[in-house]
């Protein structure tokens, strides 16, 4: 066992953790004080189910041998359960290990997806509509990106990452692409908000402000984690986080001042976050000075992509859409421009002499995840709201979640 390695994953797992409160508390500052208990909650909700149901089967849907070695499905049976991991010692990096370290992305990208639901989706329906989620469409998709084909070849990995070879070092299209799609989904079947174009303005921002920098410190687990080893390659990936994070910061205030002639808090936070969603997919395939690239290229189109809610009319409340979605496609394909040969994947964009292939492959990726995303989000959403219903009463809305479930308020100020 390589005592240095689990350490570092060990501690990779610390910072994903970090980013539960930090979603719970970037989401519950941008709604209504009347709902921000729910919002968090929801958040935390996400991941309890997720983590259930990853150890019963989904993390071997993920891992497990590809079904008649298509690539679409882990087998659901192979690691059911987690046994295994009270036995398997000699391995480089503990099996359990492994596991709680993917588990927690797995529970964060549905909790994401909360974002879009806020202030209206009753909370039984948010935790049911976060287990079927997580096994219809985050394990599958997880497969096809995350699983690689073993060495040896007993194992057969998903057809994303080994058949069409695209480069997503830490998921921005099983992570970001995906929520961003479910979004976008439940969003329009949920339909408008009560106070759609009045809604209140987020009642804390310093809290939102504090959840982005706990996103921001545990991102440099999810992109460096993802190099499963403490060396050269989780400390590029880190370089790459932090660079990008800081230019999309920047642009997207830009694009403020430019627009409306001054920038927020909310700015600031928000583009932080674009700048790690869009580096997420390129953090190992790009250089620092591409990194900046591709922070300003997230911090200039995920603010202009905000205003596609208000000319389509969909209500995503918390801009999932806007930031993981889109974001998540900025980066993914600007892994097909600018990815130099000399980063950890190993591979070059058009730009350094790669040609139009790597773009092509990251296209056809990115465009499958939404697809499948979509699609699938749709169905469920339908079915739920035919059966269990997901809006809260209109009188819960009117007063606010909080007021429905947890019953609590977020500040007493008597």
């Amino acid at each position: 066992m390589d005592t240095g390695t689990t350490a570092f994953i060990l501690s990779c797992i610390i910072g994903l953790t970090m980013m539960v409160p930090g979603l719970a508390l970037f989401y519950g500052g941008m709604v209504s004080v009347k709902s921000s208990l729910n919002m968090m909650v929801m958040t935390f909700g996400a991941v309890a189910v997720v983590g259930i149901l990853w150890v019963l089967f989904g993390y071997s849907m993920v891992f497990g041998d590809s079904y008649g070695g298509a690539g679409l499905l882990g087998n659901v049976t192979e690691y059911a359960g987690l046994g295994g991991v009270l036995t398997e010692k000699d391995t480089a990096l503990p099996l359990a290990l492994f596991a709680v370290f993917q588990a927690l992305f797995a529970a964060i990208t549905v909790a994401i997806i909360s974002g879009a639901a806020a202030d209206r989706m009753k909370f039984s329906s948010w935790m049911v509509f976060a287990a079927v989620w997580a096994v219809l469409v985050y394990f599958p998709v997880a497969h096809w990106v995350f699983a690689f084909d073993a060495t040896d070849g007993s194992t057969v990995g998903g057809w994303i990452a080994n058949k069409l070879k695209a480069v997503d070092y830490a998921g921005g299209t099983a992570v970001h692409i995906n929520s961003g799609a479910a979004a976008l989904a439940i969003a329009i079947v949920l339909g408008k908000r009560r106070t759609w174009g009045t809604a209140p303005r987020p009642h804390n921002l310093p809290l939102t402000l504090l959840g982005a920098g706990l996103l921001w410190a545990g991102w440099y687990a999810f992109n460096g984690g993802s190099a499963l080893a403490a060396g050269h390659n989780a400390s590029v990936v880190m370089l790459t986080t932090f660079v990008a994070t800081c230019a999309a910061m920047l642009a997207w205030l830009g694009v403020e001042i430019v627009r409306d002639g001054h920038a927020t808090t909310m700015g600031a936070a928000s583009g932080a976050i674009a700048g790690l969603v869009a580096i997420t997919p390129s953090c190992g395939a790009v250089s620092p000075m591409g990194a900046i690239l591709v922070g300003v290229a997230g911090g200039i189109v995920c603010p202009l992509a905000l205003g596609l809610k208000e000319r389509f009319g969909y209500d995503d409340s918390l801009d999932v859409v806007g930031v993981h979605l889109v974001g998540g496609v900025v980066g993914t394909l600007m892994v097909g421009l600018i990815a130099t040969a000399d980063a950890p994947s190993g591979q070059a964009g058009l730009l350094h002499g790669g040609g139009l292939r790597l773009l092509g492959v990251q296209a056809t990726a990115a465009g499958a995840v939404l697809a499948y995303s979509f699609v699938l989000t749709l169905v469920i959403a339908l079915a739920l709201k035919k059966t269990i219903g997901l809006r809260v009463d209109p009188d819960h809305e009117e007063g606010g979640l909080d007021s429905a479930l947890p019953r609590e308020r977020a500040y007493d100020l008597a």
